[in-house]
């Protein structure tokens, strides 16, 4: 049964471009209020006026920096706002051997896709069950499921969404509200102009409106999964990375992830 997000409220991180701008406007046409956050305010007022029909509220934030889910949430609170369904979009990645990042970037990484991630999930989730009705998307990637040379630092936070978000869906069975841990595959957005180019290890890169349109379509199943990796390709990457065990996967991406770093 498809969930209806005609009397909801959803807040997306990450909501100035890519997969966050996506969920965006597919949910605005699906009924739902939105809450848009992201440190470019412009794109975010630009995407609100796009978006008729739909109340939508815009927070301009850095959410890489500390204490950033309390101050998102007293944001939202001050403009009585009540979130009802939570997307969790924003992160970014670096690309290259770990021994050659700058210290304060990789800070920031961690603090982005992992502390601030957790602080809002656990600023909203109360009221998200409660609720009952809606859902939790936490974005990770196919990384997560194997350590990732060259995007050390990346996989290992796209690891812990994972993990955490495959709980949380445990812990909030029988409660209503769904959860699902959305894990793509090198698709194409804005994150490569961070990260590098090279960081899609030379593989094709899938239309960001099929990852959405996917997790949707997951989200709207009876059962909907844990967890969500997006496109065939993708899942025969995972599977065959298990079959081959931990080692050999990674001298094979290992390999292949230095040649991409020294381009």
């Amino acid at each position: 049964m498809a969930i209806d997000f005609q009397h909801q409220t959803t807040l997306i991180t990450g909501a100035s471009s890519g997969l966050g701008a996506l969920f965006a406007r597919r949910l605005a046409a699906r009924g739902s209020g939105l809450v848009l956050v992201a440190r470019r305010t412009d794109r975010l007022e630009h995407l609100a006026a796009e978006l008729s029909g739909v109340p939508v509220t815009v927070i301009g934030m850095d959410l890489a920096q500390p204490g950033a889910g309390a101050k998102l949430a007293a944001a939202v609170a001050e403009r009585g706002i009540t979130v009802t369904s939570l997307i969790n979009n924003a992160g970014f990645g670096t690309h290259g051997l770990f021994h050659e990042a700058d210290p304060q970037r990789v800070t920031d990484e961690i603090t982005l896709n992992v502390t601030s991630l957790t602080e809002i999930t656990r600023a909203f989730i109360e009221p998200l069950r409660a609720h009952g009705r809606g859902v939790l998307v936490n974005v990770a990637s196919i990384v997560g499921y194997q350590p990732s040379p060259t995007l050390a630092v990346y996989a290992a936070t796209k690891a812990f969404v994972l993990s955490f978000t495959e709980a949380l869906w445990a812990e909030s069975r029988g409660t209503g509200l769904t959860v699902m841990a959305l894990s793509p595959g090198a698709t194409a957005t804005e994150f490569f102009d961070v990260a590098g180019q090279g960081a899609d290890g030379g593989t094709a890169r899938m239309r960001p409106e099929t990852v959405v349109d996917l997790a949707i379509k997951a989200l709207d199943r009876r059962n909907p999964p844990a967890s969500l990796i997006t496109g065939a390709r993708n899942r025969v990457m995972v599977g065959a990375g298990r079959l081959a065990g931990r080692r050999i996967t990674l001298a094979a991406l290992g390999a292949m992830m230095r040649q991409t770093a020294r381009r």
